[in-house]
């Protein structure tokens, strides 16, 4: 599956390299697409720190054309993807071309959605330049836009032919950009690997973060619950720990005070954790281990009283909700989790002025 220089996780549909684009097999990718156009995505950040590093490295992207996205997550919606769908139209880009994902998760995320939307379906490739792209949102064939502030309301499951997973992008990256990966990491070993949890809960530098060992593991967990279940039938929901609260925290923020999606994320598997320690799926002492090691990391939120109603009204319009009930995934002991329980208003509630308690009372 890997070697020393190159750590390799075939999945069912699409191939994982982990290590030096350079070493990898892109460049025979790219030779496959020989005769056809290569249309390379980028946003304003990787248009500037990263674009130039990949076209000097490959002689075979001279000719392609690069489409920019505006940056920031307001300008995930279907306005600036019909902006990119004229301009493929006017490159006369057809089904047999290639289009390349060189950004974040927003890249990622919108990328995905406007090659698997134009004309049916384009192939495309990513190439993740944040850690939360690396281990999140690169991977998994799920692409999406948000619509009216509520996250990936509109989207496809389409997966790329190839991921290429190169540390050497995240120099570009403040250190804030990498723990926005690091809460997605956690995640992935509060689900499914206490052994990694052990491992990572320590880790308190980027330095440490982007080793590929580390990045590799957190990888290789997603992949095999997407391999397990690709369309998010069962298995696969226990990959929204954390994101049901979380992204109404995001949604809403986006009105008021905007924080990253890790950060929100971070939020979300605290109040999260908090409804699986009251409903004794997981012990005191793991709640409070939990909380301590996302608290090192990501700063707690203020959160009043009169905006738990709103946050909780986002809730409502999550897509994994089922006949007007929230559902949502939660811990069952470090390590495990399950999907599809239903959560009140309540529980919600209690753990959102949780959440406030340790913005003002850190310790």
């Amino acid at each position: 599956m890997s070697n020393q220089k190159m750590k390799i996780i075939k999945a069912t549909n699409y191939q994982v390299e982990i290590g030096s684009i350079l070493e990898s097999s892109f460049s025979n990718v790219l030779s496959a697409f020989s005769g056809h156009k290569i249309i390379i995505i980028v946003d304003e950040n990787t248009h500037d720190n990263c674009l130039d590093y990949l076209i000097t490295s490959f002689n075979e992207l001279a000719r392609a054309e690069i489409v920019l996205l505006p940056t920031g997550e307001k300008n995930k919606v279907m306005e600036v993807c019909f902006q990119v769908w004229q301009a493929l139209t006017e490159y006369n880009v057809s089904r047999k071309d290639l289009i390349i994902n060189l950004g974040g998760g927003m890249v990622s995320d919108m990328g995905g959605f406007i090659a698997t939307v134009y004309k049916r379906g384009l192939k495309f490739i990513n190439v993740p330049t944040s850690l939360l792209g690396m281990v999140d949102a690169a991977i998994g064939g799920k692409n999406g836009i948000d619509l009216d502030g509520y996250k990936n309301q509109l989207g496809t499951f389409s997966h790329p032919s190839h991921i290429f997973i190169d540390p050497v992008f995240l120099a570009t990256l403040p250190g804030e950009e990498i723990f926005n990966g690091y809460a997605e990491m956690l995640k992935h070993a509060l689900i499914q690997d206490k052994d990694l949890w052990l491992k990572i809960q320590k880790i308190h530098s980027e330095n440490d973060l982007i080793q590929l060992d580390v990045i590799y593991s957190s990888v290789l967990i997603k992949t095999k619950i997407i391999d397990k279940d690709p369309l998010e039938g069962g298995l696969r929901k226990i990959l929204n720990f954390g994101h049901t609260i979380g992204h109404a925290l995001e949604g809403y923020q986006l009105n008021k005070r905007q924080i990253s999606h890790g950060h929100a994320v971070a939020l979300g598997m605290c109040a999260e954790a908090h409804i699986s320690m009251k409903r004794k799926f997981i012990s005191l002492e793991e709640f409070r281990d939990i909380e301590a090691t996302i608290t090192a990391s990501f700063p707690m939120v203020s959160i009043e009283l009169d905006e738990v109603p709103e946050i909780i009204s986002f809730m409502h319009q999550d897509k994994k909700n089922h006949s007007g009930k929230i559902l949502c995934s939660l811990l069952k002991g470090i390590g495990s989790a399950v999907y599809d329980i239903e959560i009140n208003e309540a529980e919600i509630g209690e753990a959102l002025l949780h959440l406030n308690l340790l913005a003002n009372n850190p310790n």
